[in-house]
C-alpha cells in the first residue's frame, strides 16, 4: 500500500532541496513524478524554490478551493485543464510531491491522504508545523494527524541549538501579532529559533 507521508521542519531545515532531490532519485529510476504546492504561496511563482538556488517549476498548483485529488487526477492522466490540453497516453505517476503543505486545507490533506491508499501513489508533503504565533497551520495539523509516517527535518537556531520555532521579522524586528500568512517581501522575513531563544526575544512568553 501506497502511503502518505509528512516531512516537516522549521524554517531554513532543508525542506524544498530535499523534495528537489527525491524528484530526482525517482526521475533518475525512470519513474514520474509530480510536483505541486499550494496556489497560496506565492514565492517563486510556481516553482519549488531552494535557499540553495535550485528551482523546479511544479506541475500544478492546488487553490484554495480545489478537490486536490481531482485536480492530481487530470495531471496524472495527461489532461492539463489550464492549457486546455487534449488527453495524452502518459505514464503512471511513480511519487506526487507536494511542497509548502502546511498551506493546503484539511480537506485537501484527506484528498492527499486518498490518493495514497485509494490510487495507490505515495504523497510526500513538506513543512512546516506552527506559524510566528506558534499556532499550527490547518494542513499540517491534519497532516500530523492521519500521515503514515511522519518526519522531523532539523535545522540549527543562531545559537546552535536545535530550531524549532519560527519568528517573523518585519522591519528587522521580531513580531507576535499578524495573519498567520506572510510570504516573504521586502519587509518580511523569517526566523528559526531555539526554545531558550525565542523564550528570550518574546519576553519569556509562548506566544499564540
Amino acid at each position: 500500500m501506497a502511503k502518505l507521508y509528512f516531512r516537516y521542519g522549521a524554517m531554513n531545515s532543508g525542506k524544498s532541496t530535499g523534495l528537489l532531490q527525491v524528484a530526482y532519485n525517482y526521475e533518475e529510476r525512470g519513474q514520474r513524478v509530480l510536483l505541486a504546492k499550494p496556489g497560496i504561496d506565492t514565492k517563486g511563482a510556481g516553482e519549488v524554490v531552494s535557499r540553495l538556488g535550485m528551482t523546479r517549476a511544479v506541475d500544478f498548483l492546488i487553490q484554495p478551493l480545489d478537490d486536490a485529488r481531482a485536480v492530481f487526477a487530470a495531471h496524472a492522466a495527461g489532461d492539463d485543464p489550464d492549457a486546455l490540453l487534449e488527453h495524452v497516453d502518459v505514464a503512471p505517476v511513480g511519487c506526487l510531491l507536494i511542497d509548502e503543505a502546511q498551506f493546503l486545507t484539511p480537506a485537501q490533506v484527506d484528498g492527499l491522504f486518498k490518493i495514497a491508499v485509494l490510487d495507490r501513489v505515495p504523497v510526500i508533503a513538506y513543512g512546516i508545523r506552527t506559524d510566528f504565533r506558534t499556532r499550527a497551520f490547518p494542513g499540517a495539523a491534519r497532516l500530523l494527524e492521519i500521515a503514515h509516517a511522519l518526519e522531523e527535518l532539523k535545522t540549527i537556531c543562531r545559537c546552535g541549538r536545535k530550531a524549532i520555532f519560527n519568528t517573523r521579522r518585519v522591519g528587522g524586528k521580531i513580531v507576535f501579532d499578524g495573519d498567520q500568512v506572510a510570504i516573504d517581501g521586502d519587509e518580511v522575513r523569517y526566523e528559526s529559533l531555539c526554545g531558550t531563544c525565542y523564550l528570550e526575544a518574546s519576553g519569556g512568553q509562548l506566544r499564540s
